[in-house]
């Protein structure tokens, strides 16, 4: 009997029958592992997260009591380093209420050095800037500069100037208006950030120094006074502007009439910049013909602080032209014969003593006047 031979089906048959099969057992397992691994990941990243989070918690905690640690340490520094940018976001009210804080204490716990606050109202540039900068050269740390100019000009002052960045946030002033004492007292409050500044003298564009920086210095230093004029004027263009309506915080016997150019101390600043009793009164009654400027500082410090002022300003101008404003010099007027007559123009009281140096500044300079003053300053002003 032959052997059969086997068919296709038959090998398919074989060969099914000796593949191994998978075991359902087997796959639940695997499935199972899976699981347990993607849990496991799962509870590892929750754990690091949290760990993270707290470990961020005491790093910042230990940050900020390190931070406080630091500031307690340097608290008087802190307070009395004046500040490293002029420029801020204060409103004026926020400003002039940071400005009025005064020390309780007189002695000083730190070696203040007095200083000098300049302070320019100005509507833009400094013409004469040449010649200030020759005036403050070798006197840093004895001066302090500040610029009130129309809030759209920006200064292109190089970062080699003492002007440099010494603008201070300001508004539109105008002449004869309660917003020009506003811009004055802005430039105070300012000013008075800084607390080693001493002395604050207002000076415009059109001014210029008529002695040396030493020479002024000493002069503020020794001084028992400060300088604004404070005259009883019972003529039209004194009393004459006086409102009834003023009463009682101003009587006519306390209308004062000075020079808008002043030099005040600290004491006085403080004063002129927490009014709020006068100022309501000439905002209202102190309207053109009566020009603010020139009545509001010295009627409101005779009432407060009379034994203090000089009764003088200390800013030299001409009048004799006639007209609203002094006379203005340009280069044809500057000359030897000028200066030395601008220097010892009159006789005045200092300390209770007659002297000859009355005036430290003057003005009003056209920017014309800038080269010869340069050539003069040297051997006439004592400087440059």
């Amino acid at each position: 009997m032959l052997p059969r031979v086997a068919s296709a089906e038959d090998a398919k048959d074989l060969t099914q029958r000796t593949q191994p099969r998978v075991s359902p057992f087997r796959a639940l397992k695997t499935l199972m592992l899976f699981l347990v691994l993607g849990v496991g990941f799962s509870l590892f990243s929750l754990y690091m997260t949290r760990h993270l989070t707290v470990q961020n918690m005491v790093m910042q905690a230990r940050s900020t009591f390190q931070s406080c640690f630091e500031e307690q340490q340097v608290t008087l520094e802190r307070w009395v380093r004046p500040p490293s940018s002029l420029m801020h976001s204060m409103s004026d009210e926020e400003l002039l209420w940071r400005a009025s804080f005064v020390p309780q204490v007189k002695e000083y716990p730190y070696n203040r050095v007095p200083k000098i606050a300049f302070m320019y109202l100005t509507r833009g540039p400094l013409p004469l800037s040449p010649l200030w900068e020759k005036f403050y050269r070798g006197n840093e740390g004895l001066y302090s500069i500040y610029i009130h100019a129309l809030p759209s000009y920006v200064a292109n002052f190089s970062s080699d100037s003492v002007f440099y960045q010494r603008q201070i946030p300001s508004q539109v002033s105008e002449w004869g208006r309660m917003s020009m004492c506003d811009a004055e007292r802005r430039l105070l409050a300012n000013a008075l950030l800084d607390l080693s500044n001493e002395w604050f003298v207002l000076l415009s564009e059109a001014c210029i120094p008529m002695r040396n920086f030493s020479f002024m210095y000493q002069y503020f230093k020794r001084s028992k006074h400060s300088f604004i004029g404070a005259v009883d004027d019972v003529g039209p263009y004194g009393r004459g502007r006086y409102d009834l309506r003023m009463m009682p915080e101003v009587n006519i016997s306390d209308w004062r009439k000075g020079s808008q150019w002043f030099e005040v101390n600290r004491k006085l600043a403080v004063a002129i910049i927490k009014d709020s009793i006068y100022y309501p009164k000439f905002d209202k009654f102190c309207r053109p013909a009566c020009y603010v400027d020139e009545h509001y500082f010295p009627t409101m410090l005779t009432i407060q602080l009379p034994h203090l002022l000089a009764n003088r300003s200390v800013t030299w101008v001409d009048w004799s032209r006639g007209g609203a404003h002094p006379a203005t010099f340009g280069r044809g007027d500057i000359n030897e014969a000028f200066l030395t007559k601008v220097i010892g123009d009159r006789v005045c009281e200092y300390n209770g003593q007659n002297t000859t140096d009355c005036f430290l500044f003057a003005r009003k300079f056209a920017p014309s006047a800038l080269e010869p003053l340069l050539e003069l300053a040297p051997s006439l002003l004592g400087f440059g």
